[in-house]
């Protein structure tokens, strides 16, 4: 069974930084993608980033661009999102997974495509 864990969420002020861990239980992330999503009160989940680790591509949701940064350290199969800038509007709580194998490794937004989670870390942006 893998097991994914979120931290680093908290109260922030707008404008400052924080960065959000995900830590697996194994080596999943060697032949997986990697997702963060996130979902605020009262609205749905959305995707937030991806790293595909067959091409080491990023993407990132246009509402995030150039503000948060996703990365890998294979060693201690942990992921980051490293989040600067932060908003009111990113308050919300974030979640971590794992994308389906089948998927090559690529770095896909959906979240049908993920197969597991982990059980988020709440991150509230204000003054």
């Amino acid at each position: 069974q893998v097991h994914l864990v979120e931290s680093g969420g908290g109260l922030v002020q707008p404008g400052g930084s924080l960065r959000l861990s995900c830590a697996a239980s194994g080596s999943i992330f060697d032949n997986r993608g990697i997702g963060w999503f996130r979902q605020a009160p009262g609205k749905e989940r959305e995707w937030v980033s991806c790293l595909g680790r067959s091409d080491d591509n990023r993407d990132y949701a246009d509402s995030v661009k150039g503000r948060f940064t996703i990365s890998l350290d294979n060693a201690e199969n942990t992921v980051y999102l490293q989040m600067n800038s932060l908003k009111p509007e990113d308050t919300a709580v974030y979640y971590c997974a794992t994308i389906r194998p089948r998927l090559g490794g690529r770095c896909v937004r959906n979240s049908a495509d993920m197969d597991y989670w982990g059980k988020g870390t709440l991150v509230t942006v204000s003054s």
